[in-house]
Formats: structure tokens, sequence, C-alpha cells
């Protein structure tokens, strides 16, 4: 069922899921600054097109919660919304529960990013 859901997921969403984590991760390369913002988007750029089966958990410390800040100023909450709103519009049928969840984990990752891991389930 995992690689089924992966599979329309792909499909209905999270290949732009994906590419709008891996265009995130892009811009911030393009400063030696923004390196680590930029690799913490691409290590979820793979949550994002294949999420079935993954789950992410939450930790970290001070330097976390200080790099959460600076990247909810610049990408997190844009990408947030998007993913929010895409998730109501999926909860709208039953068939697309599911989907709608995995756009609410990526919309709470995109609050969030650092200090965060995925972890199968």
């Amino acid at each position: 069922m995992r690689f089924l859901g992966n599979v329309l997921w792909f499909v209905f969403g999270g290949f732009f899921s994906g590419l709008s984590w891996v265009f995130s991760g892009v811009i911030w390369c393009i400063t030696i600054i923004g390196i680590p913002y930029g690799r913490q988007c691409f290590k979820f750029a793979s949550l994002a097109f294949w999420p079935f089966g993954k789950e992410v958990e939450y930790g970290g410390g001070v330097a976390s919660a200080l790099a959460n800040v600076i990247w909810l100023i610049f990408f997190g909450i844009e990408m947030a919304i998007a993913n929010f709103l895409i998730g109501c519009l999926w909860c709208i049928t039953i068939v697309g529960i599911p989907f709608g969840k995995q756009f609410f984990k990526i919309a709470k990752l995109s609050l969030m990013p650092f200090g965060a891991e995925i972890v199968k389930d």
C-alpha cells in the first residue's frame, strides 16, 4: 500500500511539493551562509516526493530554534500555507484524506525543518 500511495501521491501533487523543496534548496545554496538551509531542503525533498511510510520526529536545541526562525521569515510561512491549503482541498473527499494528511505533515515540516529527522515506519 505504501508503494501505491507514493505513486499516486507523486502523480497528484507530490511532484510539485518536492520541486518546491528542491527550488528552495537551490535558492538557499546560492550563498555560502545559506548552504545549511539548502541541505535541509534537499533532505526533506525526498519526503515531499515519497511521504507514505515515513514519519518526522522533532527535536533540536537553541541552534535549531534560531535556524527555524530565519527559515520561517524567508520560506517557511509561504510553503506551510500552500501545503496546508492543498491538504484542505484533498480532505474534501473521503478518498483524499490520506493525501491531505501527508500535505499537513509537510506543512508542519515547512514551519520547523531544523531539528527534524525523517524516520521510516
